[in-house]
């Protein structure tokens, strides 16, 4: 009689878990309220040499994003429409349809959007859509430096 019993299962195979979001993205963010002027905005940017934030409502969650792009365009709207900024909140200036990153993405799920999209940061939210951290594509970087090379 010829026996063989059972097969012992073959171990799985993992794959590459890559470092979370939150090792790599920023928790203290420069954030905007949507009824904060304009020009306090532009001020920030300039005093703190940064180039973009999250504007938030009073609960930390996200309503849009403010960039430097976003405030060009007053430049040309008091060249032609000769409206004073002065008086004018955030809210008229950002843009509204803010594209986010989960506080569950991995720097591979983060890198894969930079690639996609034109956008220099991303704003990190947890389930309820409130700020959590902001991850750019400076933090990014860091992240592939700090990977070990794979070997094939």
């Amino acid at each position: 009689m010829n026996f063989t019993g059972v097969k012992a299962a073959e171990p799985t195979k993992t794959v590459h878990q890559y470092r979370p979001v939150t090792d790599y993205m920023t928790s203290d963010v420069i954030t905007f309220s949507p009824n904060q002027s304009i020009a306090d905005a532009m001020d920030t940017f300039l005093e703190l040499k940064i180039s973009g934030a999250p504007v938030v409502d009073n609960d930390g969650r996200i309503l849009g994003i403010l960039s430097e792009i976003d405030c060009l365009k007053i430049l040309v709207d008091e060249a032609y429409h000769n409206l004073p900024h002065g008086r004018i909140n955030v809210s008229n200036y950002m843009s509204a349809g803010v594209s986010t990153v989960p506080i569950t993405a991995d720097v591979l799920d983060v890198a894969s959007k930079f690639l996609r999209t034109h956008f220099r940061r991303f704003p990190v939210v947890d389930v309820n859509g409130k700020l959590v951290g902001q991850v750019s594509r400076r933090d990014i970087l860091k992240a592939t430096r700090d990977m070990k090379t794979s070997t094939w």
